[in-house]
């Protein structure tokens, strides 16, 4: 009886996640209908209506709240709208991501998407070398893989699949099909980039999310544990690491910059002080999400608060 249970449940539980992939999909391919912009701009308004009515809103709050008390009420619900606005407009640019990114260097006129940072890129590509090349979730941070696709620099992308299994498939297969090799975030997946750094290969990782095992340090002054893997990786293979950005401009345009090699710190001995090291990802991340706040995911549980809003 027990194992009958087991399956029925399991049963739904499958047919839940097929029904909300369904309907995902269905919303996305009735994008497709309209032009880019407006599909967008539709998505980014839909989102900031609804957004404010789930219960991630108001963790969203806390967090804003923390990060900056000193701003006023109306200035934190403004960039918490803004920013299911802006997921609003990440979902919507999956669709459109083939024509959105237009950078040509031959064209004098810009296009929809301007690039920071060419010789660096260049650099990586022309002279091969292992190196690790981070983000955080900030503005359409999917951009960065596909423009260094474009320049011919394939790195290796470590990512985290959703937890909807149909979705996961669809968005596996439309990200490996624009961005290269990729790497799903589990437990072998280190294994995967270590072996790409020791080919002399680059890797990219997102290093903003919550680590419950990681290394202890601040973001935004509050206390938070951060994923020790690019660090492990940096002190094993001595390789290099850059910073890397989207920034979401008016009209439906965008910004990739790639940044300078950072300095990784080291202890007295010179190896590679870890903590030291996941706290400057941390102050790196700060620092751009300080400068476009409305452009970073806030409805993460990156402090780790989820539990005591719930209780």
């Amino acid at each position: 009886m027990k194992l009958l249970i087991t399956r029925i449940v399991l049963a739904l539980r499958h047919f839940q996640q097929w029904l909300v992939a369904q309907v995902m999909f269905g919303f996305l391919n009735l994008l497709k209908l309209f032009p880019a912009d407006g599909a967008i701009r539709f998505a980014d308004r839909m989102t900031r209506r609804l957004g404010r009515r789930t219960r991630r809103h108001k963790l969203m709050l806390v967090n804003l709240r923390n990060a900056f008390p000193e701003k006023t009420e109306a200035e934190i619900e403004e960039i918490a709208l803004a920013s299911w606005g802006n997921m609003g407009r990440l979902a919507a640019e999956y669709v459109f991501l083939d024509q959105l990114f237009d950078y040509d260097p031959a064209n004098a006129e810009p296009g929809r998407v301007e690039v920071s940072g060419i010789p660096i890129f260049l650099d990586l590509r022309d002279n091969p070398r292992p190196f690790i090349v981070f983000t955080g979730h900030t503005a359409n941070f999917e951009l960065l893989p596909v423009a260094g696709a474009a320049f011919g620099l394939h790195v290796t992308v470590l990512f985290r699949p959703p937890n909807n299994p149909y979705v996961a498939k669809k968005v596996f297969d439309f990200r490996s099909a624009r961005m290269g090799k990729l790497v799903p975030s589990h437990a072998g997946s280190s294994f995967a980039l270590a072996r790409q750094l020791e080919a002399g290969q680059g890797v990219g990782v997102l290093v903003d999310q919550k680590f419950g095992k990681g290394l202890k340090g601040t973001f935004f002054g509050r206390d938070v544990k951060t994923n020790p893997l690019l660090p492990k990786l940096v002190r094993q293979f001595d390789c290099e690491v850059y910073p890397a950005r989207c920034i979401r401009l008016p009209g439906n345009r965008y910004r990739l910059e790639i940044e300078p090699r950072l300095e990784m710190p080291r202890d007295a001995k010179g190896n590679l002080d870890l903590p030291a090291a996941a706290q400057l990802l941390n102050d790196k991340v700060e620092s751009w999400v300080r400068e476009y706040p409305e452009q970073w995911l806030w409805y993460h549980d990156r402090w780790q608060i989820k539990q005591t809003l719930s209780s």
